[in-house]
């Protein structure tokens, strides 16, 4: 297997990985669970299952499909019955810690069908796909993400850095809180 197959190949082994996780991680929660609140400053686990997932489908949707996220299309915020429809990158944690589902089994559906969107793309990406540019660099708005620091100064943003920043590595982070907010209720964490 060639170097650019091979590494193409892990890419869509480490998204599908972590969406596992992320299948996981919803599966045994309660609503109350995932509406827990520990304190002021400290973010629900709602607060990361929508952030992320909202941020996976609009990676997906727009650059690879060129169609609205399905959040939108699919009236999601309804039917999950989100308090907060933000996005949660602009807004602060102080305005984010109230965001709360009222139904749990909706947001379930909504991960879903964004991990199938996204293992339906990842089949049909090559290198030639991950070499586009989609920005010649990123805005000022966007100059202090984490995707910045691993593009670099003045270069362009191509979709290799959409599944690798926006999806993989973004979705392992907020993995993470996930685990530690299950701690907080009692559950364990997804991996050893």
């Amino acid at each position: 297997m060639p170097g650019t197959e091979m590494f193409v190949q892990s890419l869509r082994n480490r998204i599908r990985a972590m969406n596992v996780l992320w299948e996981r991680a919803v599966s045994d929660l309660s609503l109350d669970q995932v509406n827990h609140h520990e304190r002021e400053g400290v973010l629900p686990m709602a607060f990361s299952f929508s952030h992320f997932m909202r941020t996976q489908d609009q990676s997906i949707s727009g650059p690879f499909l060129r169609e609205p996220p399905l959040w939108l299309s699919g009236g999601w915020a309804v039917k999950i019955g989100v308090s907060l429809d933000a996005f949660g990158r602009e807004e602060t944690v102080e305005e984010m810690q109230h965001l709360r589902f009222s139904d749990l089994e909706a947001y379930k559906a909504y991960q879903a069908a964004v991990i199938a969107r996204t293992a339906g793309v990842l089949e049909t990406i090559n290198d030639e796909t991950l070499a586009e540019v989609l920005m010649p660099q990123l805005p000022p708005n966007m100059q202090q993400i984490f995707c910045a620091i691993v593009i670099g100064p003045g270069a362009p943003l191509r979709k290799l850095e959409v599944l690798e920043c926006f999806i993989y590595q973004h979705g392992l982070r907020h993995m993470g809180e996930i685990e530690h907010g299950r701690a907080l209720v009692g559950l364990q964490g997804m991996t050893s």
